[in-house]
């Protein structure tokens, strides 16, 4: 249950750095709106996830996921540009994240 929780999270934390990028400085309400919404509920689920997961293995997983998920979307919708290397590069995150779950026991 712990790495549900920890993956949801990491999808939040991706919405709430997008959410912050869109609100320009906290001056758009409802993408600060979102960011806020988004970080508690990322923060929280991480929180609960350590419980169970090692710290540094979980902040791990949770920082990747949301840092691949930011780039992803940004190239997505053109935010960003797109080449083979950022997505090798990626891919090599992903397959990181992986492993971490893989081989990192629980406490």
């Amino acid at each position: 249950m712990s790495w549900i929780v920890l993956v949801v999270s990491g999808v939040l934390e991706a919405v709430w750095a997008t959410a912050l990028g869109k609100s320009e400085g906290f001056t758009k309400l409802w993408p600060t709106v979102v960011f806020g919404a988004a970080l508690a509920l990322s923060m929280g689920g991480l929180a609960f996830a350590l419980r169970e997961i090692p710290t540094g293995t979980g902040y791990a997983v949770w920082v990747g996921i949301g840092a691949a998920l930011t780039v992803t979307y940004a190239m997505i919708t053109g935010a960003e540009s797109v080449s083979l290397l950022k997505v090798v590069l990626l891919l090599g995150l992903v397959a990181c994240i992986v492993g971490l779950k893989l081989v990192g026991g629980e406490h």
